[in-house]
């Protein structure tokens, strides 16, 4: 549901109201934090952003890794990315990445991979030698370096969610 219609639903003219038990809690433009496609894109933003403005937090050891913004792993979107993906994955080929469709959630159709010829649903034009383009009707995916030895919780993998409150951007001022 989007915001616009949550405004209507509950707006003074339908007479509609939220109990005192209830809320709403989506904001304007969430999606850009709730796609994964999207995250990606920001976090990335905000690295270029941080480097831009020579701050401490881009720092990067000596192997062009950051040191401090290393909470998300190497990632791509596919299949806009695929050929960057590509050089990548040849740097360790026995790497495992796992990869995630944008706009699905609770786990749905994500899978490992750790050879080129697995991800082959998306493969490439013959005629061409590029990779199909999503305006063709294939699903973006999100593509990530698989953390080998993730933290578990009575030995299953789990999420962090944390709630913030952003009061204003210039300066952050989080709660």
């Amino acid at each position: 549901m989007s915001i616009q219609t949550i405004r209507n639903v509950f707006s003074v003219d339908t007479g509609y109201r939220l109990s005192d038990d209830q809320m709403v809690n989506h904001f304007p433009n969430h999606y850009e934090l709730t796609r994964k496609d999207l995250m990606i894109k920001n976090i990335k933003r905000y690295r270029k952003e941080l480097e831009k403005e020579g701050s401490p937090l881009a720092e990067k050891d000596e192997n062009g890794k950051y040191i401090y913004l290393d909470f998300v792993p190497v990632t791509f979107m596919l299949p806009a990315d695929y050929n960057l993906f590509v050089e990548e994955f040849r740097k360790n080929p026995s790497s495992t990445w796992i990869m995630k469709p944008c706009g699905k959630a609770q786990g749905k159709g994500i899978f490992l991979i750790n050879k080129l010829s697995q991800i082959k649903k998306w493969s490439r034009d013959s005629r061409t030698s590029t990779f199909v383009a999503a305006s063709s009707g294939k699903e973006a995916y999100v593509i990530s370096l698989y953390i080998d030895n993730p933290l578990l919780i009575g030995g299953k993998k789990f999420d962090l969610r944390l709630y913030v409150l952003v009061t204003t951007y210039r300066p952050l001022k989080c709660y």
